[in-house]
């Protein structure tokens, strides 16, 4: 059982295993949504991965240095809730014959609002619900979820649609979010009250975790390297249900199933990160996984009608394995280096850089879809993926073994 054993943590887990699965579950069912039953184009498409993250470019930096300030797990379980409601609203509509795009775009936006206030606040949490010596294997833990979830979610998200519909489908990411509450509620371990600076300055809070995360020699190459795997990887993740859909003509139900076949990678990666980073390192083991992520995606780019769709399943199977192994080394070593009285605030400076490529991807990869064709957009995704690796070995993590355990002064 390991860190499970810790029953506040096992609360927490549960939280976010189902919710991590119904979040997958829309994430397949809302571009099938667009495509198959609102008839949406390419560019439609792309906008709705914008409207989901927008968010981040607007909210991210402040969310952080809010989360410094505050307890956390109120705000997890108030964002859970909210989420259930306006996903709701989605199979209500449908129901009645009512829904339109420009009602899922409605609902994307606040929900990505919340989305951005959970993540950061879920991030600053795990440290102060564990103790440091512990937070790998339970981010360890965390991130086999979120590949449970990957293959999961695939498989069953393009079934279910095929079955129930897509709007149904969004309903089922509803209720998980109803179950993520009420485990994070049932928590019992209390979250102190954060110690207040004298003069609150947001301003200022938010410059101290920007120049944290830019002035570390660690910190900065890798955040620089994970926003342009973002801005690509939301590129081809925008198109890439319809190309699939229209381009090579498959089937809801196929899609999840080829889907959930090459996400096994994913599992497996959760399973074995930490052997890896004490058998190799973990400087060593983050730079590789890094490369991979870029070969992944250049490799996806040869998926074509016939025996060519294989491509996807390899290029599925080797990024899932490639993204986990490098999100739980990277959340780790950020957990690791920076102060607790800083932790909110680099997560989010961190997931500003990140995510806030997001939408910029997307609508790049839409725009790029439209005026070049969806083959060529994936082929640009990938390599320009791989490009971004240069970030990292340019960068002292490539004569490094083992990131060290001891918080590294900026300069």
């Amino acid at each position: 059982m390991g860190i499970l054993r810790h029953p506040d943590f096992r609360r927490l887990w549960a939280a976010d295993l189902l919710s991590q699965l119904g979040s997958r579950l829309s994430m397949g069912a809302i571009p099938l949504l667009a495509v198959l039953t609102l008839n949406a184009s390419t560019l439609q498409v792309s906008l709705l991965r914008t409207c989901e993250t927008a968010a981040w470019l607007v909210l991210g930096l402040f969310a952080g240095a809010w989360a410094d300030r505050i307890r956390c797990r109120p705000v997890l379980v108030y964002a859970d809730l909210l989420r259930a409601l306006l996903f709701a609203s989605i199979p209500i509509a449908w129901w009645f014959d009512v829904l339109t795009l420009t009602q899922v775009y409605v609902v994307l936006v606040p929900a990505g609002i919340l989305t951005v206030l959970f993540d950061v606040a879920h991030t600053s949490y795990l440290p102060r619900l564990l103790e440091r010596d512990r937070l790998l294997p339970g981010n360890a833990k965390l991130a086999a979820n979120h590949s449970i979830a990957a293959v999961i979610g695939a498989g069953a998200s393009g079934l279910l649609v095929q079955w129930l519909g897509a709007a149904l489908t969004i309903g089922l990411d509803a209720l998980s979010f109803l179950w993520s509450a009420l485990w994070l509620r049932s928590i019992r371990t209390p979250e102190a009250e954060p110690a207040k600076p004298e003069l609150p300055n947001l301003r200022r809070e938010i410059g101290e975790g920007m120049r944290y995360v830019f002035q570390h020699p660690l910190l900065r190459p890798l955040a620089f390297n994970t926003m342009t795997t973002m801005l690509f990887q939301a590129a081809a993740g925008a198109i890439m249900v319809v190309y699939l859909v229209r381009g090579v003509h498959l089937q809801p139900a196929t899609i999840g199933v080829l889907s959930m076949i090459g996400l096994l990678g994913a599992i497996v990666a959760s399973a074995v990160t930490e052997k890896l980073s004490t058998q190799y390192g973990d400087a060593r083991t983050l730079l590789l996984s890094s490369t991979g992520i870029g070969v992944a995606f250049t490799v996806q780019a040869l998926t074509a009608p016939g025996w060519m769709v294989s491509w996807f399943v390899v290029g599925t199977l080797l990024a899932g394995f490639c993204i986990i192994v490098s999100y739980i080394l990277q959340v780790s070593t950020q957990q690791r280096l920076c102060p607790p009285d800083l932790q909110g605030r680099m997560s989010a400076t961190m997931s500003f850089v990140s995510w806030g490529a997001a939408p910029v991807g997307s609508l790049l990869g839409g725009a790029l879809g439209t005026a070049f064709g969806l083959h060529t957009t994936l082929w640009i995704a990938g390599l320009g993926t791989l490009a971004g690796n240069a970030f990292l070995y340019l960068s002292p993590i490539r004569t490094l073994r083992t990131v060290p355990a001891e918080e590294v002064t900026p300069r």
